[in-house]
């Protein structure tokens, strides 16, 4: 079984609950291990990169000293978490200066990091070290009918890897098929979908949720799968502010990837937290 350092980070400890728990079980399942990390701190999200960015950089920096010493690489669910887990590994290998001023920090901790690991996304677990045609394989309930909308959201494909092509990834695409769903032409699914925006300038916000909302009813979606807990709220939790904002009718259920994933390997549906929506995802499942 593999083993990774788990970072679940703050929003699956209590809205995204539904994400951390999938996100668990469907590795299990997948014959991955996810040891969460003791003592984990937040990630710093995406606002505290703008106040202060070494600190920022630090604070993630922690999180990435524990999974080394444990030997494992580090797997985040949530997008921001894995952005900027992914880049603060990345600068620390590239400036030998910030490397010295974040090891520095540490030594408060008694930790010390060395660059020594490995950042993934969940996703990129499932489909690159699990492997898709492996997942077919242990597919139970194959979602056969299910018209899925693959909303990658701006931050999963960003920053680029190696050899990754950011402007038509086809991952989720591959991960939904495997599924035995239809991934839909999503043409909108690399789009920001407001982030923190609704804070500061709600009218822009909801409109940003109104040309995803309306790009995927548009597919003929009957769903929109996401990989990202503020996503996953953005698109979902403000639907009712777009209608009245805008005049529209939405009424698309917004769910994670994982549960999706979970309910084509056999896992029951209480279980997966389908039902529990603001926007109910219950009865375009009834049949599965």
């Amino acid at each position: 079984m593999k083993k990774f350092a788990y970072f679940p980070g703050c929003s699956l400890e209590k809205i995204a609950l539904s994400y951390n728990k999938t996100s668990v079980e469907t590795s299990k399942i997948l014959g991955v291990e996810l040891q969460e990390l003791e003592d984990w701190n937040c990630c710093g999200a995406t606002t505290y990169f703008h106040v202060d960015q070494l600190l920022a950089y630090t604070l993630t920096a922690r999180n990435l000293a524990m999974a080394e010493k444990e030997g494992l690489d580090l797997v985040a669910p949530c997008s921001a978490c894995y952005k900027n887990a992914y880049t603060t590994n990345k600068y620390f290998k590239a400036d030998p200066d910030v490397a010295e001023h974040i090891n520095y920090a540490l030594e408060e901790d008694d930790l010390q990091f060395n660059g020594d690991i490995n950042v993934h996304h969940i996703m990129d677990i499932y489909v690159n070290e699990v492997g898709v045609d492996a997942i077919k394989e242990k597919v139970k309930v194959p979602l056969e009918g299910l018209k899925v909308a693959p909303y990658y959201g701006c931050q999963i494909v960003r920053p680029r890897k190696n050899g990754e092509d950011v402007e038509n990834p086809q991952f989720f695409e591959d991960l939904v098929k495997a599924m035995g769903a239809e991934a839909v032409d999503f043409a909108e699914r690399l789009r920001c979908c407001g982030g923190s925006l609704i804070m500061t300038s709600r009218t822009a916000a909801l409109d940003m949720v109104r040309v995803l909302l309306k790009n995927a009813v548009d597919s003929g979606a009957d769903v929109i799968a996401t990989a990202c807990p503020l996503c996953q709220v953005n698109l979902e939790c403000y639907q009712l502010q777009v209608n009245e904002e805008f005049g529209t009718d939405f009424n698309m259920p917004v769910t994670y990837f994982t549960q999706l994933l979970g309910l084509a390997l056999g896992m029951p549906k209480k279980k997966l937290g389908i039902g529990s929506e603001l926007v109910s995802a219950a009865p375009i499942f009834g049949e599965f």
